[in-house]
């Protein structure tokens, strides 16, 4: 069974980049039909799909955060990463990686790392 965890500071100063990592067990991101998302909740709000990349390297991002986002992986690792820039307080939430094997999207996700809080401030 896969698991996912995230991994990162917990603390960010604004106008700086926020780094996460997902390490991914009992699975390989390469597995054919793999999509790998990076979800977030702000305080008191909802879930927020970011972006993904899938099992072939594909990379898709939320039109509301794609100039600032960037997920890649590392196949030695098996992992993927987060990088969001010019981060400001509203990004601070608790930030999520997660599989789906039916392609894009929060409904559609399977397997979810514990999650982990990020706050920017100052």
């Amino acid at each position: 069974q896969v698991q996912l965890q995230e991994s990162g500071p917990g603390l960010v100063k604004p106008s700086q980049t926020l780094s996460l990592t997902c390490t991914v067990s009992g699975g390989s991101v390469t597995t054919n039909d793999y999509f790998w998302s990076w979800i977030r909740q702000p305080p008191g709000k909802g879930l927020e799909w970011m972006g993904g990349i899938n099992y072939s390297g594909y990379s898709l991002y939320s039109p509301s955060l794609k100039s600032r986002t960037s997920i890649s992986r590392d196949l030695s690792k098996n992992h993927f990463t987060l990088q969001l820039s010019s981060v400001t307080p509203e990004d601070t939430a608790v930030y999520y990686c997660a599989r789906s094997t039916t392609g894009w999207g929060v409904t559609r996700l399977d397997s979810w790392g514990q999650g982990t809080q990020v706050t920017v401030s100052s």
